[in-house]
């Protein structure tokens, strides 16, 4: 029971004080005087005033409330080094038990630290998590918080004082632990392909300053260096970047004896490749209505660097006109096509035939670049089957097919071939998805006999319209009619001339975002995503092999003709290596070197000065002969009293209840208040009347 005294006046109080002044005056005046009865005088009125003043005594009921203590787990992937998660699990089972014997505390678990599928940032925030829980809790209730931890915190505020209980932190590991690890200085995001790149690292080891060490440096998995670093120093490394898109650059150190781990000792940076300005050689031959599609198409890309030539007159033609009147620059064939043609990244011949302008030898010339890597796409026309058909030439070695000497001349709408309905340049192509397909009509095909590579696109009759193919280490293509300027110029609604060209000449350039087989990894959050590109009917599962040597498979789903993918949620953060058939590849999934391993040797420097500034500790789990060192609890009284010992911690109790009900007892009311002024007034007056 708690009694406590107030007073409900009967009179406002005001009129309590025009009432009171008087007869305290009357009270003091009789003492001072000394008159007779002047004590009882003052009894009475005094009486009177309590009265007026109607004084009640109030039992208040009240049930105490619970201090709020905060018991943060640290789940950040540090913990799983050795023993740590099995001392935090045994850990947080103990808390559970010994404050769940005492009714002051209202126990809150919150864990920290573990990226969600989404989100990698793996950061250990356990001030965050400490914050969420107090949100609804005043700060009269707080009674503390015990941190399990390795003591890597990396939400460490620089002044800490919004916790009114101590903060109490039990760290996991040993002392003298040991551990290397390795990171980039410098790692620019981007680089381009085929020039060297400037990075810097530096390699940090526990007690191993100023020694020499071994670093392997590999790109996409591939060892392309073994450099000497020293601990400490920062090193400057250089590497060559292999291709275009993403490109993954790994650091690593051999694992030191006694290190706790060797997760840190490899360090990932991502390279976007970017080729320099693609450089193609356009060259039209017959003049016909479509001759400025090419050109307009590869002029409006700014990635690419085009050198056009038109064959305005061939050398048979003689009218007398001076060659000065005919020509604005000379057509410097050696030059292209011998000196700097293994500078172009793609020749194009646009209706173009045989007329005496190219010396025969360069054709061969022509055909061996080639073989040796280039790229070449012949643009047909009704040329193509003639007498002077480059067919007829030494490139007649590097063409996929040759005519048969027939134009069809008809109207009808190219199609896709089962192939092309899965092949990169051609799938999905706007306006395929119906029959007849969304597009205008083309008039003219050139016939051709026994194709080669693949045939993706078809005409009447299944005639090849487009052909890929490969030849040697490079790519040719061949568009079999002239008609493509029709899309181009919006004739029945035109079609997707743009899409389709541009697929084309990337392809020949090897852009890898088009290769027919294409395996691509890549992490979002923690989940793996996994995306295989195929000309086959199905993919088969996808084995992934994780940061730690474990294997798994993941089934591919097939999406578009051609694509299959699949994706999985996984638990380590690092390199996962990914392979289907007779591809690879490699993604990173979580941070990329993430400040979760950037320290990993347990610590109890770094949440000192908290505990220190609330009254709490900080102290190791690990006990003599390996054991578990819990320390004790003991709830505390006041904010400011010690709140930790050798072995033992100490938690704030509050001192707030809940009011259930309250009983009033009024002191001067009924016939005990009457009685008692009854009987000072008379004698009061008996006492004056005599």
């Amino acid at each position: 029971m708690n009694w406590s005294l107030a007073f409900e006046p009967l009179l406002s109080w005001p009129l309590m004080a025009a009432l009171a002044v008087p007869m305290a005056l009357l009270a003091l005046a009789a003492l001072y005087f000394r008159q007779r009865g002047a004590l009882l005088r003052v009894a009475a009125f005094a009486a009177l005033a309590l009265a007026l003043l109607n004084p009640v005594l109030l039992d208040e009921e009240r049930d105490p409330l619970q201090s709020v203590v905060a018991v943060v787990v640290d789940r950040s992937q540090s913990q799983d080094i050795g023993a740590r998660q099995a001392t935090t699990e045994q850990a947080v089972e103990e808390l559970k038990a010994r404050l769940g014997r005492f009714n002051q505390f209202d126990v809150r678990v919150v864990e920290a630290g573990r990226a969600s599928d989404t989100d990698d940032r793996t950061q250990t925030r356990l001030f965050a998590a400490l914050e969420s829980v107090f949100r609804d809790v005043p700060p009269s209730r707080i009674g503390g918080a015990v941190m399990v931890t390795d003591g890597q915190v990396h939400d460490m505020p620089a002044v800490f004082d919004g916790l009114p209980g101590p903060l109490h932190a039990l760290v996991t590991g040993d002392d003298g632990e040991r551990d290397r690890r390795v990171r980039f200085v410098n790692a620019p995001r981007f680089g381009i392909v085929g020039k060297p790149l400037s990075m810097s690292y530096r390699v940090i080891g526990t007690g191993e300053e100023g020694r020499p060490v071994d670093v392997r440096v590999s790109i996409n998995g591939e060892q392309v260096a073994l450099e000497r670093a020293i601990f400490g120093s920062e090193m400057p490394l250089e590497i060559t970047v292999p291709g275009a898109g993403r490109n993954i650059v790994e650091l690593s150190v051999e694992r030191a004896e006694g290190e706790i781990t060797d997760t840190n000792n490899r360090a990932i940076a991502i390279v976007d490749g970017i080729r320099e300005n693609l450089r193609v050689l356009l060259v039209s031959g017959e003049p016909h209505a479509g001759e400025r599609t090419w050109r307009n198409l590869l002029k409006s890309d700014a990635a690419v660097d085009l050198v056009h030539f038109t064959i305005l007159r061939p050398p048979e033609k003689q009218d007398g006109t001076p060659i000065n009147d005919l020509s604005l620059i000379a057509f410097p064939t050696r030059e292209l096509f011998v000196e700097k043609i293994n500078d172009f990244d793609l020749i194009i011949f646009d209706r173009y035939q045989h007329r005496d302008v190219l010396p025969i030898l360069y054709y061969d010339y022509i055909a061996e670049y080639v073989e040796r890597g280039g790229a070449l796409l012949i643009a047909a026309g009704p040329e193509y089957a003639g007498e002077q058909s480059i067919s007829r030439t030494p490139l007649m070695s590097a063409l996929p097919a040759l005519p048969t000497g027939t134009v069809i001349e008809e109207a009808f709408y190219p199609r896709l071939t089962e192939t092309g309905a899965r092949h990169p340049v051609t799938r999905g192509l706007e306006g395929s998805g119906q029959e007849p397909p969304n597009w205008s009509r083309w008039f003219r095909l050139v016939g051709i006999s026994r194709p080669l590579g693949d045939v993706v696109m078809k005409g009447p009759g299944e005639e090849p319209l487009l052909l890929l193919n490969r030849n040697g280490e490079g790519r040719v293509g061949m568009f079999l009619s002239d008609q493509g300027w029709l899309w181009a110029r919006g004739f029945e609604g035109g079609g997707p001339h743009v899409s389709l060209y541009r697929r084309i000449a990337h392809w020949l350039m090897k852009e890898p975002e088009l290769e027919e087989e294409r395996l691509t990894a890549s992490g979002r959050g923690m989940t793996l995503e996994v995306s295989r590109q195929t000309m086959s009917e199905e993919a088969g599962p996808a084995r992934i092999i994780t940061p730690s040597g474990a294997t798994m498979d993941l089934p591919l789903v097939a999406g578009k003709p051609g694509l299959f993918s699949g994706s999985a949620t996984v638990e380590e953060i690092g390199l996962y290596q990914v392979a289907n058939g007779d591809l690879t590849a490699l993604a990173h999934v979580g941070p990329v070197n993430a400040p979760e391993f950037a320290e990993t040797v347990s610590t109890l420097d770094v949440l000192r000065p908290a505990a220190e500034a609330t009254g709490g500790s900080v102290r190791r789990l690990a006990g003599l002969g390996g054991g578990l060192a819990m320390p004790g609890i003991v709830p505390v009284r006041a904010a400011g009293t010690e709140a930790s010992g050798r072995d033992w911690i100490g938690l704030r109790t509050t001192r707030d209840s809940v009011l259930k009900s309250v009983n009033r007892v009024p002191l001067f009311a009924g016939f005990f208040g009457l009685a008692l002024l009854l009987f000072a007034f008379c004698a009061m007056w008996y006492r004056e009347g005599r």
